[in-house]
Protein backbone atom coordinates (compact mmCIF):
# COMPACT_ATOMS: atom_id res chain seq x y z
CA UNK A 1 0.00 0.00 0.00
CA UNK A 2 1.74 3.65 -0.90
CA UNK A 3 1.09 5.70 2.21
CA UNK A 4 2.23 9.20 0.63
CA UNK A 5 2.99 11.57 3.31
CA UNK A 6 3.77 15.38 2.16
CA UNK A 7 6.27 17.94 2.70
CA UNK A 8 5.82 21.70 2.01
CA UNK A 9 9.27 23.94 1.87
CA UNK A 10 10.56 27.23 1.89
CA UNK A 11 8.79 28.11 4.78
CA UNK A 12 10.23 31.70 5.69
CA UNK A 13 7.23 33.51 7.88
CA UNK A 14 5.16 32.84 10.73
CA UNK A 15 2.30 32.88 8.36
CA UNK A 16 3.62 30.42 5.86
CA UNK A 17 4.19 28.30 9.14
CA UNK A 18 0.34 28.57 9.84
CA UNK A 19 -0.52 27.80 6.00
CA UNK A 20 1.52 24.24 6.61
CA UNK A 21 -0.33 23.59 9.73
CA UNK A 22 -3.49 24.52 8.59
CA UNK A 23 -2.77 21.93 5.85
CA UNK A 24 -1.99 18.91 7.86
CA UNK A 25 1.57 18.64 6.56
CA UNK A 26 3.96 16.17 7.57
CA UNK A 27 7.05 18.12 7.66
CA UNK A 28 7.83 21.46 7.37
CA UNK A 29 11.51 22.67 5.52
CA UNK A 30 13.26 25.49 6.52
CA UNK A 31 16.20 26.49 3.95
CA UNK A 32 19.58 27.63 5.48
CA UNK A 33 23.13 27.37 4.48
CA UNK A 34 22.95 27.80 1.20
CA UNK A 35 25.76 28.36 -2.11
CA UNK A 36 23.07 28.12 -4.90
CA UNK A 37 19.89 31.18 -5.01
CA UNK A 38 16.96 30.76 -2.89
CA UNK A 39 14.93 33.34 -2.61
CA UNK A 40 13.61 31.47 0.67
CA UNK A 41 16.88 31.21 3.06
CA UNK A 42 16.77 32.21 6.30
CA UNK A 43 19.54 32.82 8.68
CA UNK A 44 19.89 30.68 11.61
CA UNK A 45 17.93 32.69 14.05
CA UNK A 46 14.64 33.05 12.11
CA UNK A 47 14.58 29.61 11.31
CA UNK A 48 15.50 28.43 14.80
CA UNK A 49 12.22 30.95 15.75
CA UNK A 50 10.16 29.34 13.30
CA UNK A 51 11.28 25.74 14.05
CA UNK A 52 10.11 26.14 17.75
CA UNK A 53 7.01 26.81 16.40
CA UNK A 54 6.08 23.92 14.53
CA UNK A 55 3.61 21.12 16.29
CA UNK A 56 5.08 18.01 17.73
CA UNK A 57 3.18 16.03 15.35
CA UNK A 58 4.97 17.37 12.31
CA UNK A 59 9.27 16.80 10.81
CA UNK A 60 10.93 19.86 11.14
CA UNK A 61 13.34 19.43 8.48
CA UNK A 62 16.56 21.75 7.48
CA UNK A 63 17.51 21.51 3.87
CA UNK A 64 21.01 22.99 3.48
CA UNK A 65 23.89 23.57 0.74
CA UNK A 66 26.45 23.33 2.93
CA UNK A 67 29.52 20.38 2.29
CA UNK A 68 31.19 20.36 5.53
CA UNK A 69 29.91 17.78 7.78
CA UNK A 70 30.65 19.46 10.93
CA UNK A 71 29.15 23.06 9.84
CA UNK A 72 26.24 21.33 8.92
CA UNK A 73 25.29 19.20 12.17
CA UNK A 74 25.98 22.59 13.89
CA UNK A 75 23.44 24.14 11.47
CA UNK A 76 20.94 21.56 12.83
CA UNK A 77 21.20 21.90 16.42
CA UNK A 78 21.28 25.77 16.25
CA UNK A 79 17.79 25.63 14.62
CA UNK A 80 16.81 22.37 16.50
CA UNK A 81 15.25 20.24 13.78
CA UNK A 82 14.29 16.40 13.81
CA UNK A 83 15.90 15.95 10.10
CA UNK A 84 18.71 17.23 7.70
CA UNK A 85 18.33 17.32 4.24
CA UNK A 86 21.12 17.17 2.18
CA UNK A 87 20.39 19.58 -1.25
CA UNK A 88 24.29 20.45 -1.93
CA UNK A 89 26.62 18.58 -4.13
CA UNK A 90 28.48 16.79 -1.36
CA UNK A 91 30.66 13.88 -1.49
CA UNK A 92 29.26 10.58 -0.38
CA UNK A 93 32.03 10.58 2.90
CA UNK A 94 30.19 13.50 3.83
CA UNK A 95 27.04 12.06 3.83
CA UNK A 96 28.56 9.50 6.22
CA UNK A 97 30.11 11.55 8.32
CA UNK A 98 26.73 13.43 9.06
CA UNK A 99 24.41 10.32 9.23
CA UNK A 100 26.89 8.99 11.94
CA UNK A 101 26.87 11.99 14.16
CA UNK A 102 23.41 13.50 13.46
CA UNK A 103 22.08 12.14 16.76
CA UNK A 104 19.19 10.35 15.82
CA UNK A 105 17.31 13.17 13.54
CA UNK A 106 17.29 11.51 9.78
CA UNK A 107 19.30 12.16 7.47
CA UNK A 108 17.93 12.59 3.59
CA UNK A 109 20.18 12.99 0.71
CA UNK A 110 19.12 14.75 -2.63
CA UNK A 111 20.27 13.19 -5.69
CA UNK A 112 19.16 15.38 -9.09
CA UNK A 113 17.95 13.87 -11.71
CA UNK A 114 19.34 15.59 -14.86
CA UNK A 115 19.44 12.15 -16.62
CA UNK A 116 19.84 8.70 -16.59
CA UNK A 117 23.14 8.83 -14.72
CA UNK A 118 20.69 10.39 -11.52
CA UNK A 119 19.97 6.42 -11.34
CA UNK A 120 23.59 4.88 -10.86
CA UNK A 121 24.29 8.39 -8.23
CA UNK A 122 20.73 7.36 -6.46
CA UNK A 123 21.43 3.72 -5.91
CA UNK A 124 25.23 4.67 -4.70
CA UNK A 125 23.47 7.17 -2.21
CA UNK A 126 21.09 5.18 -0.81
CA UNK A 127 23.46 2.85 1.94
CA UNK A 128 24.59 6.03 3.46
CA UNK A 129 21.86 7.78 4.16
CA UNK A 130 18.38 7.43 5.52
CA UNK A 131 16.04 8.57 2.78
CA UNK A 132 16.34 10.26 -0.96
CA UNK A 133 14.78 13.28 -2.68
CA UNK A 134 14.55 13.59 -6.11
CA UNK A 135 14.61 16.82 -7.64
CA UNK A 136 15.21 19.01 -10.75
CA UNK A 137 17.96 21.56 -10.89
CA UNK A 138 19.27 24.29 -12.55
CA UNK A 139 22.88 26.28 -13.93
CA UNK A 140 21.84 28.10 -11.01
CA UNK A 141 19.15 26.46 -8.26
CA UNK A 142 20.06 22.84 -6.76
CA UNK A 143 16.14 23.13 -6.07
CA UNK A 144 12.74 25.38 -5.87
CA UNK A 145 13.19 25.49 -9.44
CA UNK A 146 9.55 25.16 -10.55
CA UNK A 147 10.57 22.28 -13.22
CA UNK A 148 9.63 18.94 -13.11
CA UNK A 149 12.00 16.38 -14.71
CA UNK A 150 11.94 12.91 -16.02
CA UNK A 151 9.40 11.20 -13.73
CA UNK A 152 10.52 7.64 -15.85
CA UNK A 153 13.92 8.12 -14.20
CA UNK A 154 12.68 8.70 -10.73
CA UNK A 155 10.25 5.60 -11.27
CA UNK A 156 13.32 3.87 -11.82
CA UNK A 157 14.69 4.50 -8.72
CA UNK A 158 11.72 3.92 -6.54
CA UNK A 159 11.48 0.30 -8.29
CA UNK A 160 15.15 -0.79 -7.75
CA UNK A 161 15.08 0.57 -3.89
CA UNK A 162 11.37 -0.49 -3.76
CA UNK A 163 12.32 -3.89 -2.16
CA UNK A 164 14.23 -2.73 1.10
CA UNK A 165 11.39 0.26 1.44
CA UNK A 166 13.67 2.58 0.97
CA UNK A 167 12.05 5.91 1.60
CA UNK A 168 12.11 8.00 -1.33
CA UNK A 169 10.35 11.36 -1.85
CA UNK A 170 9.70 13.12 -4.93
CA UNK A 171 10.12 17.23 -5.79
CA UNK A 172 10.70 19.33 -8.52
CA UNK A 173 7.88 21.28 -10.03
CA UNK A 174 5.30 19.93 -8.36
CA UNK A 175 1.68 21.45 -7.86
CA UNK A 176 -1.67 20.53 -5.91
CA UNK A 177 -2.56 19.97 -10.09
CA UNK A 178 -0.04 17.67 -11.20
CA UNK A 179 0.16 15.64 -7.43
CA UNK A 180 -1.66 13.00 -8.46
CA UNK A 181 0.07 12.11 -12.06
CA UNK A 182 3.23 12.35 -10.47
CA UNK A 183 2.89 9.97 -7.74
CA UNK A 184 0.88 7.73 -10.38
CA UNK A 185 4.34 7.77 -12.45
CA UNK A 186 6.65 7.37 -10.30
CA UNK A 187 4.79 5.35 -7.00
CA UNK A 188 6.87 7.67 -3.99
CA UNK A 189 6.97 7.40 -0.24
CA UNK A 190 7.32 11.44 0.38
CA UNK A 191 6.80 14.42 -1.97
CA UNK A 192 7.88 18.05 -1.22
CA UNK A 193 7.11 21.04 -2.75
CA UNK A 194 7.57 24.84 -2.71
CA UNK A 195 7.12 27.13 -5.11
CA UNK A 196 3.86 24.95 -6.42
CA UNK A 197 1.85 26.42 -3.62
CA UNK A 198 3.15 30.06 -3.38
CA UNK A 199 1.25 32.86 -4.55
CA UNK A 200 1.93 35.82 -6.75
CA UNK A 201 4.52 37.24 -3.67
CA UNK A 202 6.20 33.86 -3.33
CA UNK A 203 4.13 33.37 0.57
CA UNK A 204 2.43 29.75 0.86
CA UNK A 205 -1.18 29.95 -0.16
CA UNK A 206 -3.53 28.42 2.37
CA UNK A 207 -5.51 26.58 -0.22
CA UNK A 208 -2.86 25.70 -2.30
CA UNK A 209 -1.19 23.96 0.68
CA UNK A 210 -4.61 22.04 1.69
CA UNK A 211 -4.73 20.94 -1.77
CA UNK A 212 -1.53 19.95 -2.16
CA UNK A 213 -1.55 17.78 1.39
CA UNK A 214 -4.99 16.84 0.28
CA UNK A 215 -4.26 15.17 -2.41
CA UNK A 216 -1.28 13.48 -0.97
CA UNK A 217 -3.14 11.67 1.29
CA UNK A 218 -5.76 10.54 -0.53
CA UNK A 219 -3.42 8.38 -2.54
CA UNK A 220 -3.19 6.37 0.84
CA UNK A 221 -7.39 6.70 1.30
CA UNK A 222 -7.17 4.71 -2.47
CA UNK A 223 -5.58 2.47 -1.69
CA UNK A 224 -6.31 1.28 1.91
CA UNK A 225 -9.82 1.50 0.42
CA UNK A 226 -11.71 -2.24 -0.21
CA UNK A 227 -11.13 -3.09 -4.09
CA UNK A 228 -14.61 -2.87 -4.37
CA UNK A 229 -14.91 0.70 -3.47
CA UNK A 230 -11.88 1.88 -5.46
CA UNK A 231 -13.79 -0.12 -8.55
CA UNK A 232 -16.37 1.94 -8.16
Amino acid sequence: MINVRAKICGIRSESDLRAVVAADADAAGFISGTTHFSEDELDVERARRLSRLVPASMERVLVTHLTDAGDVLRLADRIDVDCIQLHGLISLDTVRAVQRDAAGRRVIRAVHVTGPEAVGAAVRAAPNCDGLVLDSRSADRLGGTGRTHDWSISARIVDLLAESEFPVMLAGGLNPRNLTAAIDAVGPSWVDVNSGVDDSRGDKDPANCSDFVRAAHAVAALNAAPARLRAE
